[in-house]
């Protein structure tokens, strides 16, 4: 009786981790089509003609008495909204540690980010500052939303699995970001025929995805489940809790090395992706429908290079195909030097290079990360994670802007981000991580 009792007991906790594993999935299914359908493709250049719109003879517009150039006001409330995310982050983190309530404030993060998101039907006209609130509260949940689902990955993948799961993760945000895609440009592209004007297609296709994250964030919280908190102490403001656990990693030397390697990595990553429509349209001269099926075919190949390379780190571990990524984006940044222009068949294959190795890189340094953090502070240590993932990719873009500024080529700007690649190597190589691992209180894989 009592060997069927434990048994059972297995299997029903086992039976609780795939169900859990399947609402974590199911996130980064809903949250996925923010970053793809509204920061990547639409929201940008729609804003920016609204702003126009409000713009006065010299082209600028004033929120707040501040002089602002119209085409400059997207770009000013993404930053604002990763000033307001690394506040929050680490007092939510903190929050979620100590309280045990993670489910419920990542439930909060995320309808609030979704309502903004759907406001953004309203958007129309010269409301150029309602859609920036809408976007600095949209941008701001979204980081702190993914901060706490990046959290339950130790909780909810034992160390063997955790790679796997990850890039799972990634694959299926990326299959999500894929298929509302092309269903907005579907509308976007024929909106006459559905009676409406360009305007309301972007503002359908803004609104339709908040809506989806709304809807299959209520999967996610139906499976996923929350556990004790770890002490009644009282979190700190959110500036002063991230330097008390960049402190406390102090400790942990070893954790500390692999987030300064990852954060210059993902540094470079971050602007590969946002400046890579530049380079194509200002450089290469290639149109806009190439430029979002370039987008589409980067989305639809992240899911399998996440999938594959979930495979390659189950056989050569995680940092060795972290690192072995690392080498497949300077080779694909070298190769874009060298693009022709006006020639979209090779912009197409950079496209899938940098497919291939997207999705895999970063989910296997989530999972690997997992792997570092002391047990009973996930959230506290992902809320850091996340502050280098959001609120640290200024460098990049800096170099960029400066290397063009000096020499007025963007084919110089783009090799320019190989340092970031090179730079992160080196500093991942030095990382001995099953040392790291060992020293954070955690078991070591047989495969890491």
């Amino acid at each position: 009786m009592g060997t069927e009792t434990v048994r059972t007991g297995v299997s029903d906790e086992a039976t609780g981790l795939r169900r859990e594993q399947r609402g974590w999935y199911f996130y980064d299914w809903a949250c996925s089509v923010y970053s793809t359908s509204v920061l990547t493709v639409f929201l940008g250049p729609y804003l920016t003609s609204v702003a126009d719109n409000a713009a006065d003879a010299d082209g600028y517009v004033h929120p707040l008495g501040i002089p602002v150039r119209a085409g400059s006001f997207f770009a000013y409330s993404v930053s604002l909204s990763v000033i307001v995310a690394v506040v929050l982050m680490p007092l939510v983190g903190s929050a979620a540690d100590r309280t045990g309530r993670k489910k419920q404030l990542l439930g909060a993060a995320a309808y609030t980010g979704a309502v903004a998101t759907t406001g953004m039907f309203f958007l129309d006209g010269d409301r150029y500052l309602l859609g920036g609130a809408l976007l600095i509260v949209a941008n701001a949940a979204q980081c702190v939303a993914l901060m706490l689902y990046n959290s339950y990955l130790p909780q909810i993948a034992p160390p063997e699995e955790r790679d796997t799961i990850s890039s799972r993760g990634w694959a299926f945000g990326y299959a999500s970001g894929s298929l509302v895609l092309i269903a907005d440009l579907v509308l976007y592209s024929a909106h006459d025929s559905f009676g409406l004007s360009e305007t309301q297609a972007v503002r359908i296709c803004l609104a339709a995805a908040g809506l989806w994250w709304g809807a299959f964030t209520l999967v996610a919280l139906r499976w996923l489940r929350d556990r004790g908190g770890r002490t009644a102490e009282a979190t700190a403001p959110g500036l002063r809790q991230l330097a008390a656990t960049v402190r406390d990693m102090r400790r942990h030397p070893l954790t500390l090395s692999f987030l300064l390697a990852y954060l210059i990595y993902n540094d470079g990553i971050q602007t590969v992706i946002s400046q890579a429509s530049i380079y194509g349209s200002q450089e290469l001269g290639l149109g806009q429908s190439t430029l979002i099926g370039a987008v589409l075919m980067v989305q639809v190949l992240a899911v399998a290079g996440a999938l594959t390379m979930g495979r390659l780190a189950r056989t050569h571990g995680a940092k060795r195909t972290i690192l072995g990524s690392l080498v497949a984006w300077t080779v694909t940044l070298a190769a874009g030097y060298f693009l022709p222009a006006g020639a979209p068949v090779w912009f197409f294959v950079l496209a899938g290079g940098i497919g291939l190795v997207l999705g895999g890189s970063q989910a296997l340094s989530r999972s690997l990360f997992s792997h570092l953090v002391p047990p009973g502070k996930e959230a506290e240590y992902f809320a850091a994670y996340e502050v280098s993932d959001r609120g640290m990719s200024w460098l990049g873009p800096l170099l960029f802007g400066i290397t063009y500024q000096l020499t007025g080529s963007y084919r110089s700007a783009i090799i320019s981000l190989v340092v970031f690649f090179v730079i992160g190597f080196a500093l991942l190589a030095r990382v001995p991580v099953r040392q790291a691992i060992s020293e954070a209180g955690n078991p070591v894989p047989q495969k890491i």
